[in-house]
């Protein structure tokens, strides 16, 4: 199912982005998975660069701030950027970014997501792409995690956080 979904999105980006050569910008480290199957289903030429971001005790959960641990490596000046994401929930973190990113002068950015949970949407970001609707619970698998366990499997799956002792 999740294979499926992301040769729909390949084939709607290769079309979207025919002649533009886009940068992906994959926001590590759940998207590993994600944006590397995605890019093996485009068939256009694109640029690929990373992005790592970490929290700030006590302030990111509502705020959205978070502190770049990498950076990006290409200079996104007049290009096209699309943002790929594992799952955004309140909107806060990936607005963040964008407004980081639209700083660089992009031609344009638009954002893909696996996961979109907007039950918990507390600004509100455009979505050009997004893989599946999920509903408000913590989710695991195919890159994303909790407390950097559970990453590498195969699927996507609930997760009941209260269950670990």
């Amino acid at each position: 199912m999740i294979s499926n979904r992301v040769k729909e999105l390949g084939r709607q980006i290769s079309d979207d982005y025919r002649d533009k050569h886009p940068i992906l910008i994959s926001v590590l480290k759940g998207t590993m998975y994600f944006v590397a199957d995605l890019t093996r289903e485009l068939d256009i030429p694109i640029n690929i660069d990373f992005m790592s971001i970490g929290v700030y005790p006590g302030i990111t959960k509502n705020t959205g701030v978070v502190r770049i641990n990498k950076d990006l490596d290409l200079d996104i000046t007049g290009r096209h950027v699309l943002m790929i994401e594992d799952i955004i929930n309140t909107g806060l973190t990936i607005g963040y970014l964008v407004q980081n990113m639209e700083a660089r002068r992009p031609a344009s950015i638009k954002i893909c997501t696996l996961l979109n949970n907007p039950s918990k949407r507390l600004m509100n970001i455009p979505l050009e792409y997004v893989g599946f609707q999920v509903p408000d619970i913590m989710m695991v698998g195919y890159g994303i995690d909790y407390n950097q366990e559970y990453r590498h499997l195969r699927y996507i799956a609930a997760f009941d956080e209260n269950a670990q002792s």
